[in-house]
């Protein structure tokens, strides 16, 4: 709004003095003057989306190239599988370098760790039990003889006259001397149970104390009442073993094994076998090559490819019905990837003298562009599967010709993926054009601005000219009146 004074008085309105709709002609021509700055947007806004598309399908290559690596690792085609007659009594597990083969297992003993309770119980697990140390030590038992872990060495636990049974709990719990100790309340009141950290033979553990309290070790009074130890010439007689320290014992095709725990993770190359109960009847076990787990990978492959390949076709289409084409119709980038991918899938690798296509395990193109697998042939083609690998998995620097498809894929992924890559480049232009474009709208908008305040001003001025001539035109009216009145 523009106001401006005359001998009629004050204008508030830009046009009021000159009886021109002085606003909207501004509006109308301003308006005009912005139709650049209304195509630079529509233009930004058009990059935007293409570069959205590049991300969508920046997306699917990447599930491709994933899908290729996998197939491309020498490990997927070394996969086995377990199958265990009884998975309860033992569970198979197996990594790369495992053979494949059948085994018989029976399960002899589990592993335990050794476990001693307090015989006289305390009245409460507020009660104290006097002063003194105890030692604790990890190793072995054979019979009344005790042999010290190698590399272990006793903890000194130190005890109070005022630490009650709670307390002594918690200190030897916290000493981490590879025992760890708890308390059991029943109607006679609380006892200390002590069991190993770990299970297995070389885990037992003895305890010994030096009872200050009342000056005798190996009684079933104040502290001494917590040791163990089978030491024909000074047994103590205050704890109670309810359960041996054992390792977990298994055969084997025959053969003996023992672990420290219930997995044996070091009896099979690539193999580790895990027990849960005994079992004396044999138990079959059978390591297969883990077919199942290559089809669901060549069918990850193709469900990804044809996602891509859809998403390409999609944004690159020009359909004569809508008389509209897609996104990137026209687009050189992603008509040049629709057709490396295409070509890297229905071309033919001379990595293996039986399969030398896709097609020809059963992973056949389809006429819309799609991948789909023969579950059957795909099958078929599995039982020569060093074959297969070839065409998938072959790496020949000397002859690209002889390499497979899933490394072919892989290296495609890659290359287009990279900084510097087709993909990668073709986005970064478009950033490019809508960095270009934003300061175009910005310098044209800065142009419409000052070519509006121009306008106004101009218009402003009019104003004024034209309130001035018709307050002259109205003193004239006036004076001619009067005089004809006279």
């Amino acid at each position: 709004m523009t106001t401006t004074s005359g001998t009629t008085g004050t204008l508030s309105s830009l046009g009021l003095g000159s009886g021109l709709d002085a606003n909207a002609i501004v509006t109308k021509l301003v308006a005009l003057e912005r139709q650049p700055i209304d195509s630079l947007q529509k233009q930004a806004d058009k990059i935007q989306t293409k570069i959205s598309a590049f991300g969508q399908i920046q997306s699917a290559m990447s599930t491709v190239r994933d899908a290729a690596k996998k197939l491309a690792n020498p490990e997927i085609w070394a996969s086995t599988v377990a199958t265990s007659s009884d998975s309860t009594s033992v569970s198979f597990s197996t990594s790369a370098g495992a053979a494949t083969g059948n085994y018989s297992v029976t399960v002899g003993s589990l592993a335990a760790s050794q476990s001693v309770v307090t015989k006289t119980p305390l009245a409460a697990s507020t009660s104290t039990l006097g002063s003194g140390t105890l030692s604790i030590e990890i190793g072995t038992w054979s019979g009344t003889t005790f042999a010290a872990k190698a590399g272990t060495s006793a903890k000194t636990v130190t005890i109070a006259a005022t630490d009650t049974l709670e307390a002594i709990r918690d200190k030897i719990n916290d000493a981490a001397g590879g025992a760890t100790a708890a308390i059991i309340k029943d109607a006679s009141g609380a006892r200390l149970v002590m069991s190993s950290s770990s299970t297995g033979a070389a885990n037992g553990f003895r305890i010994q104390a030096t009872d200050t309290g009342d000056a005798s070790n190996t009684d079933d009074a104040g502290l001494s009442s917590l040791a163990y130890d089978l030491d024909p010439l000074n047994p103590t007689l205050g704890t109670e073993k309810k359960q041996d320290a054992k390792d977990a014992a298994a055969t084997i095709n025959g053969v003996d094994v023992t672990s420290s725990t219930n997995k044996f993770s070091d009896v099979l190359s690539g193999i580790t076998f895990t027990v849960g109960k005994l079992a004396s009847t044999a138990i079959s076990v059978s390591v297969t090559q883990d077919n199942d787990g290559i089809s669901k990978a060549i069918g990850e492959l193709a469900t990804g490819y044809s996602a891509l390949s859809s998403l390409l076709k999609t944004n690159t289409k020009y359909d004569e019905g809508t008389k509209s084409g897609g996104v990137l119709q026209g687009d050189g980038t992603a008509l040049a990837l629709l057709n490396q991918f295409r070509s890297a899938v229905s071309g033919s690798s001379g990595a293996s003298s039986v399969f030398a296509t896709l097609s020809s395990i059963g992973v056949e193109l389809q006429t819309s562009g799609d991948l789909k697998v023969n579950s059957t042939k795909l099958s078929n083609a599995l039982g020569k599967l060093s074959e297969v690998k070839k065409l998938f998995a072959n790496s020949d620097s000397a002859n690209s010709e002889n390499n497979g498809i899933g490394t072919r894929l892989r290296t495609l992924g890659d290359n287009l993926l990279s900084f510097d890559g087709a993909l990668s480049s073709r986005t970064a232009g478009l950033r490019t054009s809508v960095t270009k474009n934003k300061k175009d709208q910005d310098s044209l908008n800065a142009r419409v601005d000052l070519y509006e305040a121009r306008l106004r001003k101009q218009y402003t001025a009019l104003d004024k000219i034209m309130a001035g001539i018709s307050a002259q035109g109205s003193y004239v009216n006036q004076t001619i009146t009067n005089w004809n009145k006279g």
